[in-house]
């Protein structure tokens, strides 16, 4: 089984100062893909480059202690993408692609990280714009090659994802728009689709086991009022082989925890 796990590390050195290193060891995941590492170069030089024996690559963002993402693995890509190619987000550190292509056939894992617009209307906007210029750009992978995408999307998409639908209809994460997007995203039938929501697919029905991001405020971990906002997304090839799911909460690394999916799949 190859397993590959995301996490939002909220920070990489808060995440392993709270053990999540001798967990991943634990783990022993093929591929982990890992969202707001909230640190640059310099930082993880000699320390973080590896993890669990795990190899990292990185897209880090221009600000310091912002963003930021990476993907550690055990397999050697034949390529690595930094970056999709947009001026304005590309600086966020918010894509990083591996390639495992043979002549057989064409793959890649990715890790991204979605803007939140929770912070205010500014950066609601961007997410929009994040939206509207990431879907072609999946698009376009799609077309000529079998992918996994793990990341934060920061989109719960229906009323199974997050515990209070009803009073978070006009925030950000649950608003219309970016459901929608979401919606188009994994429609089986539109051009503009195709999509899989991995997680979904080997369980429909769940609500309360499914969430992967707790609020810091008030008990919200402790009476699971939580939002699934951490996916695997992937081609229809790929989504097929997926065999078993975990998302991980005997221990708190961050304010997300780690989803496995389990792929009958060999690199």
């Amino acid at each position: 089984m190859f397993k590959i796990t995301s996490l939002n590390l909220n920070g990489i050195r808060s995440a392993t100062s709270k053990g999540v290193e001798a967990w991943i060891a634990r783990q022993a995941p093929d591929c982990i893909c890992v969202q707001e590492l909230k640190a640059q170069a310099p930082d993880m030089a000699g320390r973080f480059e590896e993890l669990a024996g795990l190899k990292g690559h990185f897209h880090f963002a221009a600000k310091k202690g912002y963003s930021g993402v990476g993907i550690y693995t055990r397999h050697e890509p034949s390529d690595v993408r930094v970056g999709y190619g947009c001026n304005e987000f590309d600086p966020e550190g918010r894509y990083v692609e591996l390639r495992f292509d043979t002549p057989a056939r064409r793959l890649s894992l990715i890790s991204a990280y979605f803007p939140s617009g929770s912070s205010g209307e500014e950066r609601q906007l961007a997410k929009y714009r994040f939206l509207a210029n990431f879907h072609p750009h999946l698009m376009s992978l799609k077309a000529e090659r079998e992918f996994i995408l793990c990341g934060d999307i920061n989109i719960a998409h229906s009323q199974a994802d997050l515990k209070n639908w009803r009073s978070n209809q006009k925030n950000s994460g649950f608003l219309p728009e970016e459901r929608a997007w979401m919606t188009k995203l994994l429609h089986t039938e539109d051009a503009g689709g195709g999509l899989v929501d991995v997680y979904r697919r080997l369980k429909p029905d769940t609500t309360d086991e499914c969430y992967t991001w707790w609020s810091n405020r008030g008990q919200a971990y402790a009476n699971n009022v939580g939002w699934r906002l951490d996916y695997h997304l992937a081609t229809p090839a790929l989504a097929a082989l997926a065999r078993t799911e975990h998302i991980y909460k005997a221990e708190k690394f961050s304010d997300h925890a780690p989803i496995t999916i389990g792929y009958d799949l060999t690199l």
